[in-house]
């Protein structure tokens, strides 16, 4: 019986450091996650590349997803579309392999619904402070923008209750061996792999 992949959400405030520790965790040649590349309609930063980084579309096409039913999650933060393909995801998923999303609160919240039996991984700050000055370091957004960010922030982190991990992103190589540690446990869970040995156990009666 082949077993299903399994769906590993990563999310977390902005400016926490979700991008690098997804980076971190790919660059490795033992990764055996698949991405599944966001799309969104919020401008390239410095050394992003579409196709890699995200999906950089705009408004008017991202909108046309919606309304096809292409997306698995969206959200709209801070004025951008986020979102993710949802063909690539089930497919990949059908075929055996662990698909790795890094994606906003709002759009996680989504996919608990459709994907109940993911694996959900809140990546957080160490302090509030922290995330404010890290936020403020990208040197990307403006004063007003970094305090719409901070109070999106405080509302997020109240919702760490529907992920079933909370990852602390104080260095990013210790948080990314949690990471991967999480994933390995949940590969153990008994109602994962329950399912084969019942199989096998028919098959050989």
């Amino acid at each position: 019986m082949k077993e299903k992949g399994l769906l590993i959400v990563l999310s977390g405030p902005s400016g926490v450091g979700k991008g690098t520790v997804r980076k971190e965790i790919f660059s490795h040649e033992d990764t055996q996650f698949e991405y599944s590349i966001s799309m969104t309609t919020r401008s390239p930063r410095i050394g992003e590349v579409d196709g890699v980084d995200y999906f950089f579309k705009s408004r008017e096409e991202f909108e046309d997803l919606i309304s096809k039913g292409k997306l698995l999650e969206y959200a709209e933060y801070v004025g951008n579309y986020y979102g993710t393909p949802v063909d690539y995801v089930r497919q990949t998923l059908e075929d055996g392999k662990d698909v790795f999303l890094e994606i906003e609160v709002q759009g996680a919240k989504q996919v608990r619904e459709k994907f109940p039996d993911g694996l959900f991984i809140f990546l957080a700050p160490p302090s509030l402070s922290e995330l404010q000055t890290r936020i403020a370091t990208r040197g990307t957004e403006t004063d007003e923008l970094i305090l719409n960010r901070m109070t999106e922030a405080r509302r997020e982190i109240e919702l760490m209750e529907l992920y079933d991990y909370v990852v602390e992103n104080d260095k990013v190589e210790k948080a990314c061996e949690k990471i991967k540690a999480i994933v390995q446990a949940e590969h153990c869970r008994r109602e994962r792999v329950e399912p084969k040995y019942k199989q096998m156990l028919e098959v050989e009666k």
